[in-house]
This record gives structure tokens, sequence and C-alpha cells, in this order.
């Protein structure tokens, strides 16, 4: 019977869920596991009266919001009160024990992430949200039911406010900046923003693609007698907690767990920043109470930066490939968090002057969010011998006098045909998220720059014509040449949203690219576009606008797209094209109730075919709510708001006149 099998699927897949999430303990293979979960959303899509609250088909993040609703907590979420050294740890031990006899304490991982606060009702998730200003945080239960191993619902059907920690593995954080890497965007800096970041994103897809993680560790109204009895609670419920917290009974002991995990910090999986310690005794904390910030019965024991000494060596620049130029410190190697230092980035001029920054200082490092080198400071006391840092003037690689940015922060060289520039551009042009050609690493591509095989973008397509030169070179066969060849031809083919991002246009990342590209579908429709019309374009302001119109309105880059055409590199748009309708294109639309005619999904996709957007929340800025059977309140918000109606008859016939 459908509902039956169902039921047993939900329970295999989210049993296999956790199994593999949380206990990393595989009990499927990924291809039964896929064939089960096709299985369920088959059964649910044609029955879908016997679907279950807690189906993982809940959980695949494929939700966009338009902007994050307002959650009221039931229990105002308090921080901690941090110490930061021995003396402090064991001054708050002595205040617990003056009011409390023999206290025993909790000894927990602080986990470096995003605190969330989750509602169950009798049982089933009813919603996920950040901490916010501590009673008012955001709703973000669409991107946290992305993290599959924690239960929709409950192995009890019991009432639940329960808080915790979202967190990103170092795993899945090398993973999401790789991908922002290969995009042409700016890496996270640590885990903890990754993670914020994640949760926070509107398309829900984003948060299940960034891969986040959970723990759980605190119930505000609590029926166990103790702290440790709530976290077994939690664990018995199917909730995820840390199996490292630890029952202790004085400062010794806390001093203990704190040495110890200071050890095996680097072992973890993912990054803790330091050692919560609770009173265990639930009565006991509730007698001590809260300050107007802080509970009196709990304070975060941070671990201090691991900072280290080394010389600056010198102060050099590199160029990136839209011009700017950047001075790095060069360090005398030192080991830091784990791994050797010789490099730091020093931003631009204004840092080095604010830091008093000199040639030859013995300098301070430490990693920024244990993440990035980051020069703290120089140490004055052992200054001598050093050189008063001056920026230079020139272009290090091409000497063409430097300019200021719009800002008035950054150096640039302005010269577009300068080698490093040209470069950095090659680089790009090679890449995985551009035209994807393997074969060209960055070496490869600085080592064929400077023996002139390729010195612009043109010169690539020209290497087949090239072939036994390439079998000479060292590293390179015919099998290797041969591959490369194929790699290239085949870029020939790609849609025009990879070459827009490939040949750099500035400020034009690869999700802009292919808003251009479905837009205009051709390269020469793109090319004869003006600013009035660029920014009509939802996500393109002025600054862009101006951007792709300047530089199809420079003849060096005129040439280089003909000299493309001419090669046979593809100049439209494959993707399924946008078709433009008044009543649709650049609208956004909102859906309630039950269309007959239609599933939500095929009305999405309609939309998204017109160039119109879905989103999930009625805001003044919704255009028309498409409205079925059992409305609920967003029809009544937008009749509230005076915001166009579409009931299933205006549905047709807008769908008809198409």
């Amino acid at each position: 019977m459908p509902k039956e099998r169902i039921e047993e699927l939900v329970k295999l897949l989210n049993q296999a869920n956790v199994e593999y999430y949380l206990h990393d303990n595989p009990t499927l293979t990924d291809n039964e596991y896929d064939s089960l979960l096709m299985e369920l959303f088959r059964l649910e899509e044609e029955y879908p009266e016997y679907k279950l609250p807690e189906s993982p088909t809940s959980s695949v993040g494929t939700k966009i919001l338009d902007s994050f609703d307002k959650i009221t907590h039931q229990t105002p979420m308090f921080s901690l009160a941090d110490v930061f050294n021995e003396e402090e740890v064991e001054a708050f031990v002595k205040r617990v024990e003056k009011e409390i006899d023999n206290p025993e304490f909790v000894c927990e991982l602080k986990m470096d992430g995003l605190g969330v606060n989750l509602t169950y009702k009798n049982g089933l998730m009813v919603s996920a949200a950040t901490r916010g200003d501590g009673v008012v945080g955001e709703d973000i239960t669409n991107n946290f039911k992305t993290i599959k191993y924690v239960p929709i619902k409950l192995k009890e059907p019991v009432d639940l406010e329960v808080r915790g920690e979202i967190y990103m593995t170092k795993k899945s954080f090398e993973e999401a900046n790789k991908k922002r890497l290969e995009a042409g965007e700016e890496p996270f800096q640590n885990p903890r923003n990754a993670a914020a970041g994640s949760a926070r994103q509107l398309d829900s897809r984003i948060a299940k693609e960034r891969k986040l993680d959970t723990v759980l560790y605190h119930v505000p109204n609590t029926d166990c007698e103790t702290h440790y009895e709530t976290l077994e609670l939690l664990e018995k419920l199917g909730l995820p907690v840390n199996h490292f917290s630890r029952k202790v009974h004085n400062f010794d002991e806390i001093k203990a767990f704190i040495e110890e995990w200071t050890e095996k910090r680097p072992s973890l999986p993912y990054e803790i920043d330091g050692i919560v310690i609770k009173l265990n005794d639930i009565k006991a904390q509730r007698r001590m109470g809260n300050t107007a910030k802080y509970p009196r019965w709990a304070v975060a024991y941070k671990f201090p930066a691991e900072k280290v000494v080394t010389k600056l060596e010198d102060i050099i620049f590199t160029v990136g490939r839209t011009g700017q130029i950047t001075p790095n410190a060069v360090l005398s190697p030192v080991k830091v968090a784990g791994s050797t230092i010789r490099r730091a980035t020093l931003h631009n001029e204004s840092y080095i002057r604010e830091k008093d920054l000199r040639i030859g200082d013995f300098v301070v490092l430490h990693k920024a969010g244990d993440v990035i080198p980051e020069v703290v400071e120089p140490v004055i006391e052992r200054r001598k011998d050093v050189s008063i840092f001056e920026m230079i003037h020139e272009c290090p690689i091409c000497h063409t006098s430097l300019v200021k940015s719009a800002s008035g922060i950054d150096h640039l060289c302005p010269n577009e045909h300068c080698p490093a520039r040209k470069i950095e551009g090659l680089t790009h042009y090679v890449s995985r998220p551009a035209m994807n050609i393997d074969g060209l690493g960055d070496a490869i591509i600085e080592d064929f720059y400077n023996m002139g095989i390729i010195t612009k973008i043109e010169d690539i397509y020209k290497l087949k014509d090239r072939k036994e030169e390439l079998i000479e070179l060292e590293g390179f066969g015919n099998k290797s040449v041969d591959n490369l060849i194929t790699s290239i031809e085949a870029s020939k083919a790609n849609s025009l949203e990879r070459l827009l991002f490939a040949i750099g246009i500035p400020g034009i990342g690869a999700k802009t690219a292919k808003v251009l590209a479905k837009k205009y579908e051709t390269m020469d429709r793109l090319m004869s576009a003006n600013i009035e019309e660029l920014t009509d374009i939802k996500d393109i302001g002025g600054i862009l606008a101006s951007n792709i119109v300047g530089f199809f309105s420079d003849d060096r880059n005129k040439e280089l797209v003909d000299n493309l055409k001419e090669i046979g590199v593809n100049m439209e748009y494959k993707g399924e094209r946008t078709l433009n309708s008044p009543l649709i294109s650049n609208k956004k639309f909102v859906i309630t109730g039950t269309i007959s005619f239609m599933t939500r999904d095929e009305i999405k996709a309609l939309l998204e075919r017109y160039d119109g957007t879905s989103v999930e929340s009625v805001s003044k800025k919704t255009d028309v709510v498409i409205v079925g059977d059992s409305p609920g309140s967003k029809y009544d918000k937008a009749v509230k708001l005076g915001i166009e109606i579409w009931n299933e008859e205006k549905l047709k016939e807008i769908i008809e006149s198409l």
C-alpha cells in the first residue's frame, strides 16, 4: 500500500541520514539511497495526502525567500560571559562555590558558529531562528531543514525549545571556498563566517550546497534535574549533541579539560574557539539567575589567538587581473596554528602606514579567525636597522604610472596590456567556471606567456597548430597535448555566459554573466546595450552597467570578440530562453493556496520562463499574489497591502494570452 511504503521509506531514509551524517557510518550505498529517495518523491507526488511532515524530501533545499520573517523567542537567548585565562575561570568557580554547596559542572566544547533556537510542537519542528537581539531572531527554518540528520519529527511527541550552534566542518569549508574561487568569488575568511552566511541565504539551495552541521546544547525550560541529563534527553529524542561533554567537580578538573582540548583542538574536524563551563544542577542554575546580559551560572573560556613573532624581511607587490596592486609581507618562515607561513597580504598602503610596519621589523603574526595569516603589529622594542616603507608609483611589471582607485584607497596599474594583468587574465579565462580548459594551469600559463607561446586569449586556440613544438616541452607528451587540444576545441561550444565571465568584464561574476546571457541571448545584442536598459535588469546597478558599456566601447575588446568569432567560439546563449511578457517579466510573485490545474512547481517554471520571480513571503515589494483554494494569511496580507490578486480564472486567462 502506498501509505505504508511512504512511511517505511521515510523511516529508512531518515535513519540513513543520521548514520551517514552524524555517526559517519553509512548503512546504504549512495545508489541505494538515491534510488529510495526517488521512489519516495514519486509516491509523494502521486499520493500527496500521505506525505509525512518529517519526510526527507522536505529538506532538499528548494525554497527562495524574498526576506526573512521575524520570530520572537519563547525565552530570551542570553549570551555567555567570556573569560580569557585560568585566573578568571578560577574566579568563576569560586563565585559559584560561595552560593552552591559542592557544585558539579559540565564542560563542553564551544563550537564556533551561529546560534540557533529550535521550536518543536508535539514532536514536529515548527521553526528555527537565529539569536538576533536575543528576543527576536530571523526565521531560517527552510535553511536549517537542509541539515539532513536533524529530525523534523522527534522520537517522542513533546513540546520543546532547544538551542545550539550551526557550524561548518573544516572539510565543508574547504569545499565551499574551492567552489567560490572557481566561480571567481572571494573566499570565506573562516568556517564561522561561512556557516553564518550560509544559514542566512534567502535561497535554501545554497544553504544545502554548503553542507551545514549543527550541535544542540541547551533547553531553557528543561524538566530534567541536571544539564547533563538534558543532553542525554536530547540525544534520546534524536537530536545531535556533542559527545565530548564531561561532568567535572572543581577548578583542577576544569583546568585539565581545558588543557586536554587545547592540545586536541587541531585534530577536530570542526573549529572550536573555547570551552563552555556550566553549573550542572538546574535548580542551582535558577537560584543563581542572570544579569541583564549573562547567566551567572555559566561562562565561556576563549582560547587565546595563537600569536608568533617573526621578521618582516621585505615587502613585495603583486598585480591582480583588474590591475590592483597589493603589497605582501615576505616573512621569515614560521609555524602558526599548524602551518608554515612565509607570506601575508598587507592589503594596501594605508594598512601599512596605520600599523607603522617597516622592513626589517620583528612583527607579531597570527591567523585571523585561525585561517588567514595577518600581521598584527611591529615589536617596537626590537626595532633596529629598519627601512621605512615607501609605496611604489609605477607598476612593478610594466612600469606604467599607477593611479588611485575610485575609493582612493587602492593603487591600480591602468595598463590593460601589463604582462602581470595579462597572465592573471589568461589564467582566469581558462579556469573551470569560465571556459573550463583542462591542462592550462597557473604555472603553465605563466611559462607559456614568458616563452611567447600564449600572450593573448586568441593564442590559446592556435596551440593545435603548434602540437609538435609543445610535445618537445618538459612535462608534455603526445597524449597530454592531445587532451589539451581536445579541451580547447570543446571550449568553443560553451554557452555565452561562460565566455562573458571569461573575458573579464570588471565586476561581472559567473552569476551576473548568466543573467546577461539569458537576457540578451547573443554577444552582439549585449554589445549594443546602453546603460539605461542594462540598469533595468534586476541585479545590475549603475556601476556594473557602466563597466559593461565601457568594456565593449574599447576597440581592443571589440577586436577580441571579433577574433574569437572568427576562431569559432560560440557567441550565443544555449540555455533555456527567457520570454518577455509585461504581465510577468521582472515581477515578484507569491503563490498561496491550491491551484487545481497546475502544480506550484509548474507555475514557478512558467514564471521563470518569462523572467518572473517566485518568492515565499508577501511584502510591499510583491507585485502579484496568485491565489488558489485555502490561501491562508498571505491572501489577507496581500489585500491589506493592496497587491494585485490573480485567482485561478485570472491565471488561466494570463496563460492563454502568452
